[in-house]
């Protein structure tokens, strides 16, 4: 299977992590106007699962390193597969509330709040559970994005001063809520994986085999966390099974091409884990708050009505969250 063999390359995969993470969401704008989020969402968890498996039978059972796919998965234990698929149940409630913090607040608040709180915690979690690289410059670079976050939610405010405080807490409670769960789904995904992916320790999954259970999580998950906000929408009206088979052809591709980009992102992140350490690794590909948030400001024009001032406070956060990336790239 294909392994990192370097600390270098392994940053290199991690900046692709974080412009897949940043990015996929634009696709929940690129369908039609009657394709609700919820819909979109089915095809999204098909992508990610689709791409799993096409890197578990080629980068994930090709070479002379470490265990094919297919081997790794006989010999695996239960309680290893069960975290992996515990890790994408979290992480799909979590991407569930995000998507739906995306459609009330946009882009470049939804973003910014929940994956700053996920950076924050997931690095706080990842790092206790296997500390790898210079704490000082870890947790100060942490220190600086929740700074971002604060400056992102307080522009966030006045761009709301002009509408019902209804949306507006909604779409900040939902990003928090999918932000605290989003930090500790990373850590079931990475426990569930051998230590070092050259040698594989028996009972432990390889990386692509843990993203293929991972998926399955997210998957089977959707029937339940889906299904029920088909029916209690967090904006709208409900929406029933028979419209998602009445999307077009488009709708059904660019959400599976959603799902696909991110779970690219995911696949390399948890490659790079192994010699970047996943604190590093985790907190790098959330810097994809960055990229969402340029979409945004820049490409999307979601603050192109706000109070003046409010494009300041953007771009200072933009910078403390670049600062705080740099010094966790430089911790190890």
């Amino acid at each position: 299977m294909f392994i990192v063999e370097n600390y270098g390359m392994a940053i290199m995969l991690c900046i692709v992590t974080m412009f897949c993470w940043g990015s996929w969401a634009n696709t929940t704008k690129l369908t039609t106007k009657t394709w609700r989020f919820e819909l979109f969402y089915w095809d999204y968890g098909f992508g990610i699962l689709l791409t799993t498996l096409l890197l578990a039978f080629t980068l994930g059972s090709n070479g002379s390193q470490g265990r094919s796919f297919l081997t790794d998965l006989h010999q695996a234990e239960n309680n290893n597969l069960v975290s992996a698929f515990i890790g994408g149940i979290i992480f799909n409630l979590a991407n569930i509330l995000l998507v739906a913090a995306i459609a009330i607040a946009g882009m470049s608040v939804a973003f910014p709040v929940a994956i700053g709180i996920a950076l924050v915690l997931g690095v706080i979690v990842n790092y206790s559970a296997n500390p790898q690289g210079n704490p000082i410059l870890i947790f100060g670079g942490v220190a600086l994005i929740a700074l971002a976050i604060i400056l992102n939610a307080k522009a966030y405010k006045k761009l709301q001063s002009n509408t019902a405080d209804f949306v507006s807490k909604k779409g900040l409670i939902l990003s928090v809520v999918s932000g605290c769960l989003m930090g500790l789904f990373y850590k079931y995904v990475a426990g569930s994986m051998v230590a070092n992916f050259a040698m594989p320790e028996v009972g432990k999954l390889t990386p692509y085999t843990a993203l293929v259970i991972f998926a399955i999580g997210v998957v089977v998950s959707s029937f339940v966390f889906n299904t029920i906000q088909m029916k209690r929408p967090f904006i709208g009206s409900s929406v029933s099974f028979t419209s998602y088979f009445k999307g077009t052809t488009k709708d059904h591709l660019i959400g599976i091409l959603g799902g696909g980009i991110w779970c690219v992102g995911m696949s390399l992140s948890i490659i790079a884990s192994g010699k970047a350490g996943a604190a590093v690794s985790y907190g790098l590909g959330q810097g994809a708050t960055v990229v969402a948030a340029i979409w945004g400001i820049y490409v999307w024009k979601e603050f192109a009505n706000a109070p003046a001032g409010t494009k300041t406070l953007l771009n200072i956060m933009l910078l403390l969250y670049v600062a705080g990336l740099a010094l966790l790239i430089f911790s190890k």
